[in-house]
């Protein structure tokens, strides 16, 4: 395997998606993507035969000179390769392993052929790297889905910054900008139960309810962007996940909010998506080679 080509993993509650990335120019090689189902609830070595299967039939993947980065969600020891996941409702098998050490048994590989980074940094530092955050010395990334992931970029590799459980209006923010937000706010206004955001953009019956649980989701979003923006300073913010798909639905609105507050960050929309993680965690290759 070239030396300038490193497997990217983005590791999600129920699958794993691989991925050859070059380090010369930061772009996903899309023909050797693999994408597979985890039982991430069953126990550990279930979890990592199935991590194993899929980054094993990446095209290219060569046990002898693998280099592997991985985007893995917390609480988890990253240098060491440590789960600390419980309560979550998956991966919970994994508590206390040295998953980094039995994912390189399993493989076949030493260990020092893994890195494993936080997921909310890897999406900011893969959009730093050839996305919507290119060029710029400092940025705040956010990825507004089940969860709220958030991360701040100032010229080092990005770092998680662990705000979804900020305090906000008397619970944590992340209750405020995820999905179980819209689900609480669609049940609270019309007494029906939605499961996905998306059920409020796709239902004709909903255009009216949603342009307004959305103007709502904004000023929320943007109340806690406003303590984030002027901690951080950034040049840029990056949003994505899931619900950035109606972006044009509250953007406008986060905007304005901002604007009352006077400040005109400008906000962009992840450009890669998906690819961002898989790009981030293999940068991390480069960041480790600076270092030495």
């Amino acid at each position: 395997m070239s030396s300038n080509k490193v497997i990217g993993i983005d590791i999600g509650g129920s699958h794993i998606t691989a991925g050859m990335v070059n380090l010369d120019d930061y772009r996903l090689d899309e023909s050797t993507v693999v994408r597979k189902a985890v039982h991430s609830q069953g126990d550990a070595m279930t979890i990592i035969q199935e991590w194993k299967e899929a980054i094993s039939s990446v095209p290219g993947y060569d046990a002898a000179d693998v280099k592997i980065g991985i985007a893995m969600p917390g609480p988890f020891d990253y240098p060491e390769g440590i789960s600390f996941i419980k309560d979550q409702g998956k991966y919970q098998s994994l508590y206390e392993l040295h998953v980094k050490d039995m994912l390189a048994e399993a493989l076949g590989i030493h260990v020092d052929q893994i890195h494993f980074e936080n997921d909310a940094a890897c999406f900011l530092q893969g959009e730093v790297a050839s996305g919507a955050a290119q060029s710029v010395n400092s940025a705040i990334g956010l990825t507004l889905g089940t969860g709220l992931g958030s991360s701040r970029y100032h010229g080092d590799f990005a770092q998680d910054a662990a705000l979804w459980c900020s305090p906000f209006r008397g619970v944590i923010v992340e209750d405020f900008v995820s999905t179980r937000w819209f689900v609480k706010a669609y049940r609270e206004k019309t007494g029906q139960v939605i499961r996905e955001v998306r059920e409020l953009t796709q239902k004709k019956e909903n255009q009216a309810i949603a342009k307004e649980i959305f103007r709502e989701f904004g000023e929320n979003l943007a109340d806690f962007l406003k303590i984030f923006i002027q901690k951080e300073n950034p040049e840029v913010i990056v949003i994505g996940g899931n619900i950035t798909k109606a972006g044009d639905l509250f953007i406008p609105v986060v905007q304005e909010e901002l604007a009352k507050s006077n400040l005109s960050t400008p906000i962009r929309i992840s450009e890669l998506g998906e690819s961002a993680a898989l790009i981030g965690a293999a940068s991390s290759w480069n960041q480790h080679q600076e270092k030495i």
